[in-house]
């Protein structure tokens, strides 16, 4: 090895032992170039999941990773230097008296802390709207925002800030003179989120609750936020929120799986059946969307029979409760790849449903024949086939594409939109409402081939989805028929129209696990009337 080579190697080794900056520095710098976690990771040869155990402390850079990784760092910091913040004066010792000082008149009144110094005010443009500029951390609570204050300071728009804790102020034994107090230092960038501080053992693992409760006021602050900026135009915020619903339920969802052992972003490679031959041709998967409407009554006969269109809540909010796969998909042939903890999808022939007055669970077909369905549609067809219900007969299967699967991949993401609508549906707030709503939707119809969406790429799971919120739809449709009711319609995964007493059978409300009165469609009261048609 030459001279030059040989002081090449000894400078990598000092980079590869250099400090690194502290976890959430790391966040701060990869946030304000607006970088994802997976862009991160492609670019210095890691897993998504590493990356977000490096942003919040639980393990740290280690090779091959962690040169690349401190590369970026640096020039991230030179771009996006931290705020620059004055340095504290240093404490000065006072020498305890031999006898009590004498009264000093007139003392020198002790520093203001920042946080009860006068609010900067926000910059506004002309139609009195805040105006966004680079982001940067709030010079008040030191989370990111695009905000600026008068001076051109980052600054979070009508002082939208976490609140700062009580500070105590101590006091000096009688008798003494108390030492000054060093200056508060300037605050810290913290992400939107704060990180766990895993080198004590009493933070190892945050609660459900406090996740919850941080994840949630991500939301309720974009809201405030856009509200803010439309300067109370309703109409132009909730634009501005499902403008922003995919990148920001992207980061909800990024938050609850920062310290999964699963990378999402590790994306399997898929068969040709899950591809899209063009962009305006659909993959080979039926999701089995129904569009049922009973034989045996017509609005166009005459009678008085009452119906009542009932509609589901967040049908596809309910359906992130489904089993993913979530390993490279293997294929089988027969039934060697179907086990209640595998999922994917399968080639079946599906047996002929002979039940008319009830929605064919695999939806209404064109032509007869073996079918791709999804793993969520074998699920229904098999308990159909089953003893409990003994229905039809059981599917036969050609053929599968599966892995080893979880029923709670999405279950945190779920659980923290549902208590976001649920409050939302409490404090009237239909801004949140549809925020939320757009969230959940958009997340699911862009996680496939989407061009909205590049963080994820998994069409396998948008048709697992959608399928999983049909055969929601398709059991309450049974369990009305059980109670006595006649289904007269049922399409698509939230609309279910029944003829009797409905709310015997199901709880009304606008939660997610109750039904309501569909308006807005062509029966606007909800309710109607059809007639008996000869059999």
């Amino acid at each position: 090895m030459s001279q030059e080579n040989r002081v090449e190697a000894l400078l990598e080794e000092a980079r590869l032992n250099a400090v690194m900056p502290s976890p959430a520095e790391r966040q701060r710098l990869r946030e304000a170039a607006s970088l994802s976690r997976a862009q991160v990771a492609a670019a210095v040869g890691v897993g998504r999941t590493t990356v977000a155990n490096w942003e919040t402390g639980h393990s740290e850079p280690t090779p091959p990773g962690r040169l690349p990784y401190l590369k970026l760092l640096k020039g991230l910091a030179e771009i996006y230097p931290a705020p620059a913040t004055e340095p504290a004066p240093e404490p000065t010792t006072v020498p305890e008296p031999t006898t009590v000082p004498e009264p000093v008149a007139d003392p020198e009144p002790a520093p203001v802390p920042p946080a009860f110094t006068a609010a900067p005010e926000t910059l506004r443009g002309p139609d009195g709207r805040a105006i966004e500029g680079d982001p940067g951390p709030c010079i008040r609570c030191g989370v990111e925002t695009a905000y600026q204050s008068t001076d051109g300071r980052p600054l979070h728009s009508g002082a939208m800030c976490r609140p700062a804790g009580p500070q105590s102020v101590p006091t000096a034994p009688a008798g003494r003179v108390p030492a000054p107090t060093a200056a508060p230092a300037a605050p810290v960038a913290v992400s939107p989120t704060p990180a766990p501080m895993y080198n004590r053992p009493e933070r190892r693992a945050r609660s459900a609750a406090r996740a919850q409760a941080d994840t949630t006021l991500l939301i309720s602050r974009a809201v405030q936020e856009e509200a803010e900026r439309a300067g109370g135009d309703e109409e132009a915020a909730l634009k501005a929120l499902i403008k922003r619903a995919i990148p920001d339920v992207m980061h909800l969802f990024n938050e609850t799986r920062a310290t999964a052992r699963y990378d999402y972003t590790a994306y399997p490679a898929l068969p040709d059946i899950l591809k899209k031959p063009s962009k305006k041709d659909p993959d080979q998967i039926w999701e089995a969307r129904p569009k049922f409407h009973h034989p045996g009554y017509s609005l166009r006969a005459p009678g008085e029979v009452k119906v009542t269109a009932l509609d589901v809540n967040a049908a596809y909010l309910s359906a992130l409760k489904c089993w993913l796969p979530i390993g490279k998909l293997e294929h089988s042939t027969g039934t060697d790849g179907i086990d209640p903890k595998r999922s994917g999808v399968h080639l079946i022939t599906p047996a002929e449903w002979a039940h008319p007055h009830l929605p064919d669970p695999i939806g209404d077909r064109d032509e007869p024949g073996a079918l791709w369905v999804t793993n969520a549609t074998l699920r229904l067809l098999q308990r159909l086939s089953g003893p409990k219900y003994a229905l039809t007969e059981a599917p036969v299967i050609h053929e599968s594409w599966t892995s080893g699967a979880t029923e709670n991949f999405l279950d945190a993401l779920r659980k923290l939109l549902s208590a976001a609508r649920d409050e939302a549906i409490e404090n009237r707030d239909t801004l949140t409402l549809e925020y939320v709503k757009a969230m959940y939707s958009k997340f699911i119809s862009t996680m496939g081939e989407s061009i909205h969406n590049r963080e994820m790429v998994r069409p396998d799971w948008m048709h697992i989805i959608h399928s999983q919120a049909y055969a929601n739809l398709w059991g309450k449709a049974f369990k009305a028929h059980q109670a006595g009711l006649d289904v007269i319609a049922m399409m698509g995964t939230d609309e279910l129209h029944v003829t009797g007493d409905w709310r015997q059978v199901f709880s009304e409300g606008r939660g997610v696990s109750q039904m309501k009165i569909k308006h807005g469609d062509a029966k606007a009261s909800g309710e109607y009337t059809v007639g008996t048609v000869a059999r």
